[in-house]
């Protein structure tokens, strides 16, 4: 059952978006353009943007400057440093003051455009409401086989499901994000813990367009690393594979020494093999747990540009939400 709500007594709801940048100073001024057009149409909404610097080392933070000098419904946020992509996105959403939060990435390849209909689900009761992707234009064949590949393998392997072929591009109701931002995890993969909350969750699907400038910031490495923490942070599934490789290899030699073929020559490297995958999977989650315990921040805020409280349209302090009615949907 789906509950309608965002019906409000004394005022229009609030609409975040966050924006989180590294280096994409040659395309912020367009991305700026098109979201502001968008926002600005938006009826029944009051709105803020909130780009969040991750530690660019060009000139994306004089380039957000300058929009920081518009009214207050634009903010900045400046990262000590490159703290990564969902720290990020982390911090935007600590940073608003939304009833529902849009997180969108600045090089125009998610659509602007695709906003007023994330924001007409929420408001027909949609906790979550991701964009998925039906196609990536101007990215490699290995890159879309990947992702492909990736998306499924994480569903398959976590402890519950998630939104397959979509990014960080969705929205989100205020209380996930309240639960999003108080979780204590210091490696937080946000893509996976949007749906472990179990919130009425639904999609669209877009056409995810090229690069309008620059160059893509998710390094093959990165890539790697995102989906190592998507690995951990979801499943327990390589542990277990530890056990799977290590009784699969005990079951061979056993087999081999019984026919008398070949039992050295597999026992062995066999071994060795399974020695090496355990050890390499408990060192992971081990690292994961002493990432944890150090209790360092996900990142540190270097500096904040705009109006830290309320967004430009707000005539007084947003008050409490109080829906007016609440009527289930079948």
């Amino acid at each position: 059952m789906l509950q309608e709500r965002r019906v409000y007594d004394n005022r229009r709801p609030v609409l975040g978006v966050v924006v989180p940048c590294y280096n994409e100073a040659e395309v912020l001024a367009r991305t700026h353009t098109r979201l502001t057009r968008v926002l600005e149409g938006l009826t029944g909404f009051e709105y803020e943007l909130i780009y969040v610097d991750d530690g660019s080392s060009d000139g994306t933070w004089g380039v957000i400057n300058s929009f920081a000098k518009e009214p207050c419904s634009v903010r900045g946020v400046r990262l000590s440093r490159n703290f990564g992509h969902q720290a990020a996105c982390l911090a935007g959403l600590r940073e608003s003051v939304g009833d529902a939060v849009v997180v969108i990435d600045a090089d125009l390849q998610d659509p602007p455009e695709l906003i007023p209909e994330l924001a007409a689900l929420w408001r027909d009761g949609w906790s979550v409401v991701s964009a998925r992707r039906r196609s990536r234009d101007g990215e490699t064949l290995f890159k879309r086989a990947s992702a492909y590949a990736f998306y499924r393998l994480l569903n398959s392997l976590s402890d519950h499901s998630l939104a397959l072929d979509t990014g960080d591009f969705r929205l989100v109701d205020r209380e996930l994000v309240a639960l999003l931002t108080g979780v204590p995890d210091k490696n937080l993969y946000l893509r996976g813990a949007v749906s472990w909350f179990g919130l009425p969750e639904t999609s669209v699907t877009y056409d995810r367009d090229a690069r309008q400038a620059g160059e893509s910031k998710y390094t093959l490495r990165k890539m790697l690393a995102l989906s190592r923490r998507g690995l951990l942070a979801g499943s327990v599934a390589p542990l277990r594979l530890s056990t799977y490789v290590g009784t699969a290899v005990l079951t061979g030699g056993c087999v081999a020494a019984l026919t008398r073929r070949n039992a050295r020559l597999l026992a062995r490297p066999g071994a060795f093999g399974a020695h090496a995958i355990a050890l390499g999977v408990v060192g992971e989650y081990l690292h994961a747990v002493f990432r944890q315990v150090q209790g360092r921040p996900d990142y540190v805020v270097q500096d904040r540009l705009g109006c830290a409280d309320r967004p430009a349209t707000f005539t007084s302090a947003p008050p409490s939400r109080q829906p007016r009615k609440e009527r289930v949907a079948l």
